[in-house]
């Protein structure tokens, strides 16, 4: 191993015991759930490009540093999302499927959640999340598409450098390309900051999510049935990456 090696190993050795302190000690913190749901005043940094908690932020920007380095700009096109964006996202498309495309408010539902959240259940929320592309390449369309990501598509680049690079900051893909995980669909584009969004998914699973969702209050909302619920929590809030729960 040469002395260039060397270092970047010892160094992302000792990012790797950082975050790993922080997520025994943010085990100790609090989440409310108003917080978790996007209704609380955020507070974390904003930028002109993200919004993060301050955790989340720091591995973020040493993350970017080193992707610059070879010739990849990691840009976030998402970060946090409060609750009201995430139910004008989540009405917007519920009216597009229901009143252009025809389908049935069933089927639009069902349609909606291979990708997005229902409102008050995003990670989101949470100030922990960052849909990236890579901002060196010129902007074509919609970015957050899964071909953009392999093939001859211009975040490959990236794509490869996170599969090697992400954990080392602490960052995890949610949404893998499992064909045994459920809930939705494959996003190559979303990482979730674990030091933090761990421990927040364990308290937003300690609640009572049932109730909450019942007083869901968006277009659409009476199609919750118990069943669809208890689908929902299982599929979608919980079968992601195993790295992120355990």
């Amino acid at each position: 191993m040469n002395r260039r090696d060397y270092i970047k190993k010892q160094s992302l050795a000792s990012i790797g015991l950082l975050f790993t302190s922080e997520l025994c000690a943010t085990q100790l913190e609090d989440f409310s759930l108003d917080q978790l749901m996007g209704i609380a005043t955020f507070k974390g940094v904003s930028t002109s490009e993200v919004q993060l908690l301050q955790k989340a932020f720091d591995a973020y920007t040493a993350m970017q540093k080193a992707a610059l380095k070879e010739g990849i700009a990691i840009e976030a096109v998402s970060s946090y999302r409060n609750f009201d964006r995430q139910k004008a996202i989540f009405e917007r498309k519920y009216t597009r499927f229901t009143q252009n495309d025809g389908l049935s408010p069933r089927a639009a539902f069902e349609k909606i959640i291979e990708y997005s959240t229902i409102p008050g259940t995003s990670r989101h929320h949470w100030g922990t999340e960052i849909d990236i592309i890579d901002g060196s390449k010129p902007r074509v369309g919609d970015v957050l598409v899964e071909e953009k990501f392999h093939g001859n598509g211009p975040y490959v680049k990236l794509k490869k450098w996170m599969d090697l690079n992400a954990n080392d900051y602490g960052f995890y893909l949610v949404y893998t390309n499992d064909h045994n995980r459920k809930g939705f669909n494959y996003e190559p584009w979303h990482y979730s900051f674990k030091g933090l969004s761990k421990p927040m998914l364990d308290t937003y699973l300690g609640h009572d999510l049932k109730s909450v969702l019942r007083q869901a209050n968006f277009k659409g909302a009476t199609l919750l049935s118990e069943d669809l619920i208890e689908r929902y929590i299982e599929e979608h809030v919980k079968d992601i990456n195993p790295e992120l729960r355990s």
